[in-house]
């Protein structure tokens, strides 16, 4: 933890984060965002000519897709919803009687028809499904979105706002899984061009309560998903900077996701967190990346 906080507090001082008083809620500075773009270049760059059809979401995502996608059965505790006000008159003169002696406010709020993102991949699943069968090359898509997680911490590297990049491949079993291990790959030699250490692990997702165990083991025992390490706050507990998932066709059963012949699509995605990967640039190469090595800027701005 004092690792943890010592490193967010100089990324406060130094001002490529700014906080706003809440933990895992930043603001981020100019130079900040120019080493996130750099980086997203260089995923173009590695991934470019794969062809992957771009789309972009908002943070929001239709409630009716999420309930369906089964994201509350498995992490109840990190989802994030959207209550707006929708009562009269009289109730916006008791909602402000709250506020005025601080009282809970909230209670009268209704959720919305928006929930709050929770992976940039889920939005597309149900995009896709509406356009009826996969062609016979299957489908492969370029994500990025703002993300939410309920887990606030002092470690800079858990945020509950944060940017997912990710590439979604839809087909066969051979097909999606030789493109995670391209990715596996090449995730290696992208950190490797920007002077960053690397391990990659088996790893599972946090799944809750005592069915989550088996879930998580599960996930494991099939090597489902793999993560690409990187120490930031701890050398011992490296954050995951990448990871690697094949979703079997779960996704593709869900959401009627079919190939060409009709059989259902298997889909694997891989996910790089953008803050992440720039705070492991920062935490390994210094807070001024005037004083980064000649090789790193190279591979980052040319």
């Amino acid at each position: 933890m004092d690792m943890q906080t010592s490193f967010l507090d100089r990324l406060f001082e130094s001002g490529l984060l700014i906080d706003t008083g809440i933990d895992g809620l930043y603001g981020r500075s100019g130079q900040f965002e120019d080493v996130i773009a750099a980086f997203e270049r260089l995923i173009d760059t590695f991934g470019g000519a794969d062809g992957a059809e771009a789309m972009r979401f908002p943070p929001g995502m239709n409630r009716a897709f999420f309930e369906k996608s089964g994201y509350m059965k498995s992490f109840p505790q990190l989802a994030g919803t959207v209550h707006s006000f929708c009562g009269s008159e009289l109730d916006h003169v008791s909602l402000l009687q709250c506020m005025e002696v601080g009282e809970d406010w909230t209670k009268g709020q209704e959720a919305t028809d928006i929930v709050l993102t929770p992976a940039a991949c889920y939005p597309l699943y149900p995009t896709i499904a509406k356009r009826g069968n996969l062609p016979k090359t299957g489908g492969l898509f370029d994500l990025q979105s703002y993300c939410f997680r309920h887990e606030p911490s002092k470690d800079p590297a858990r945020q509950q706002l944060f940017r997912m990049r990710e590439y979604v491949c839809m087909g066969t079993e051979l097909h999606v899984t030789d493109f995670r291990q391209r990715w596996m790959d090449r995730g290696v030699e992208m950190m490797k061009a920007v002077g960053l250490e690397v391990t990659i692990d088996i790893a599972n997702d946090p799944f809750f309560g005592r069915a989550g165990k088996m879930l998580a083991n599960n996930q494991r025992d099939q090597n489902l998903k793999f993560e690409l390490l990187i120490p930031i706050t701890s050398a011992a507990n490296p954050t995951a900077c990448m990871s690697f998932n094949y979703h079997q066709d779960a996704f593709g059963t869900k959401w009627g996701l079919n190939l060409e012949d009709g059989s259902v699509a298997h889909t694997a995605c891989v996910g790089f967190g953008l803050e992440r990967i720039a705070l492991a640039l920062f935490h390994h190469h210094g807070l001024d990346v005037k004083q980064w090595p000649a090789s790193v800027r190279k591979a980052l701005w040319g």
